[in-house]
C-alpha cells in the first residue's frame, strides 16, 4: 500500500486516477496548469460520447491511398497544415504502417477491453459525486446517406459486430419517425444499444473535481516542468515528492516522459467542436455522421457538433476549414435548424502511432505510472484508464494483461508493441 501520490493532468483520465487513489486511502495531489473544467482540457471539448463500440482506429487498411485525395477535398474530415508535415513524418509513417490488416486487428483487440464497459466505469466514478446527473444512457446511431454507404463501411462494422457490439439496421422511415427534422441526406443507420453520453463535459469535470477536493484530495494549479522517480518539479521551481507519480497529462505527457528517458510516439490529433446554444431541435440520441466523421450530441442547453482530424501541432491557432465543415454538415443533418448562440473550440487529442495508450510503470523510473495517449476516445476510456493506473500504482492490477500498452514500447522500434495478426479478429 502506498501513502501518497501525485497525479499530473486533471482531464478525465487524471481525475479518475486521482479519485480512485483517494478512495483507496491515498493522500493525493492533482496537478494541472489549468482547472479541470477549463476549455484548454481535451476532456472539455470532446463529443461527449461514451462510445463502447469505438474500437476501430483512424489508421485502417487503405488510408494511405485515400489520404491525398481526402486532404484536397473541402468536405473531407481530414486536415493537415502542410508546413507541419516534415515534423509529422516520424510519427505519421509508423501510424500508417499500423493501419495494415494484421496490426490494425491487433490494435482493435487491445482497444476492446478499454471501451467495452465505459458506461459502467463512468457510473462507478461519478456515483455520489454530483457528476452522475451528467451521465445519460441510450442508443448511439451511425448515420449513412444510404445502405450502399453503410455497406462500404463493412470492415469497421464487421469488427464491431465480431466483438459483440451488435447493431440494429434502420431505414429512412424509422429514422424519420424518431426524428422528423432529420434531413433527407441521411436515409440509413446502424444503431448500437447500451451506450451513453455526457450532457455537459465541462460541468461533469467540475463536479468530479469538486467532489475530489471536498473529500480531502488536493488540487494545485501549476505547470509540471519535469518528473522524476517519485518527484514532480513545477515551473516555478517548487519540487514535490510522493510514493507514486501518475502521468496523465495528455499530449503534454510526451515531453515529460522524454525527460525520464522514455519515448512517446505521440502527436496532437487536433479536434474541433461547434456548440449551438438553445437549438430549435436536438436528436433523440447522439449521431455519428459517418461520412463526415462528425458527432452530433444533445447536451444541456446546446447541440454539440464535434469531430474531424487535423494535424498541425500544438502551437498553431485553430483553422477555419474544420469549423466550416462542421457548419456545412449540421445543415445536411438538420436543414431547418436555428439556434440562439454558438461557441467554437479546438483542442489537442493525444494520439499515439499505434492508437493505444501508454499504461504502466515506467521502467526507467518505476515510481512513475504512465496513463496517457487515448487519441480520440479519451472521454470514453478515461475512467477505465485512470482506474487501471490507480490499481497499477497500488500494485493490485492482478493478472490483467497490459502488455499492448507498455510504457516503453516506443523506445524499442518507434511503432509500438502491437503484434502482427494475420487472420481473424479475436
Amino acid at each position: 500500500m502506498i501513502g501518497s501520490a501525485i497525479v499530473v493532468g486533471a482531464g478525465i483520465t487524471g481525475l479518475s486516477a486521482a479519485e480512485w487513489l483517494r478512495r483507496a486511502g491515498v493522500d493525493v495531489t492533482l496537478i494541472d496548469r489549468v482547472m479541470p473544467d477549463d476549455a484548454a482540457q481535451a476532456s472539455y471539448g470532446n463529443g461527449g460520447i461514451l462510445a463502447r463500440c469505438a474500437i476501430v482506429p483512424v489508421s485502417v487498411p487503405g488510408l494511405l491511398a485515400k489520404a491525398p485525395k481526402m486532404l484536397l477535398d473541402r468536405d473531407s474530415p481530414l486536415f493537415l497544415r502542410w508546413s507541419y508535415l516534415p515534423r509529422l513524418l516520424p510519427w505519421l509513417i509508423p501510424f500508417l504502417h499500423n493501419g495494415s490488416g494484421g496490426r490494425m486487428r491487433a490494435i482493435v483487440k487491445a482497444l476492446e477491453p478499454l471501451t467495452t464497459d465505459s458506461v459502467d466505469q463512468h457510473m462507478a466514478l461519478s456515483a455520489g459525486t454530483g457528476a452522475e446527473r451528467y451521465v445519460a444512457t441510450g442508443e448511439y446511431a451511425y448515420l449513412y446517406p444510404d445502405r450502399a454507404a453503410f455497406e462500404g463501411d463493412a470492415l469497421a462494422m464487421g469488427l464491431r459486430d465480431a466483438y459483440g457490439f451488435g447493431f440494429e439496421e434502420r431505414g429512412r422511415q424509422a429514422l424519420a419517425d424518431a426524428d422528423p427534422e432529420l434531413g433527407e441526406a441521411y436515409n440509413f443507420a446502424a444503431v448500437f444499444k447500451d451506450h451513453g453520453w455526457i450532457t455537459d463535459p465541462g460541468a461533469y469535470l467540475a463536479a468530479l473535481a469538486g467532489h475530489f477536493r471536498k473529500q480531502g484530495g488536493t488540487f494545485r494549479q501549476a505547470e509540471a516542468a519535469e518528473i522524476g522517480n517519485g518527484t514532480v518539479t513545477l515551473a516555478d521551481g517548487d519540487s514535490l515528492s510522493a510514493d507514486k507519480v501518475v502521468l496523465a497529462a495528455g499530449v503534454w505527457s510526451k515531453a515529460l516522459a522524454e525527460k525520464i528517458g522514455h519515448r512517446a510516439s505521440m502527436e496532437s490529433e487536433r479536434g474541433y467542436h461547434l456548440d449551438l446554444q438553445q437549438p430549435s431541435h436536438s436528436p433523440p440520441i447522439p449521431y455519428m455522421v459517418a461520412d463526415a466523421k462528425v458527432v452530433v450530441t444533445p447536451m444541456t442547453g446546446a447541440l454539440r457538433c464535434a469531430g474531424v482530424v487535423e494535424f498541425g501541432g500544438l502551437e498553431a491557432p485553430p483553422s477555419k476549414g474544420p469549423i466550416n465543415l462542421i457548419r456545412r454538415q449540421i445543415r445536411r443533418v438538420y436543414p431547418r435548424l436555428t439556434w440562439q448562440g454558438e461557441a467554437e473550440w479546438m483542442g489537442h487529442r493525444p494520439s499515439t502511432a499505434d492508437s493505444l495508450p501508454l499504461l504502466g510503470h515506467a521502467p526507467k523510473a518505476p515510481r512513475v505510472v504512465f496513463a496517457f495517449g487515448s487519441h480520440h476516445i479519451g472521454m470514453t476510456i478515461g475512467p477505465r484508464l485512470g482506474r487501471m493506473a490507480g490499481d497499477i500504482a497500488l500494485e493490485r492490477l492482478g493478472n490483467t494483461d497490459i502488455s499492448p500498452y507498455a510504457a516503453d514500447r516506443f523506445d524499442k522500434n518507434g511503432r509500438g508493441g502491437v503484434p502482427q495478426v494475420s487472420v481473424g479478429v479475436g
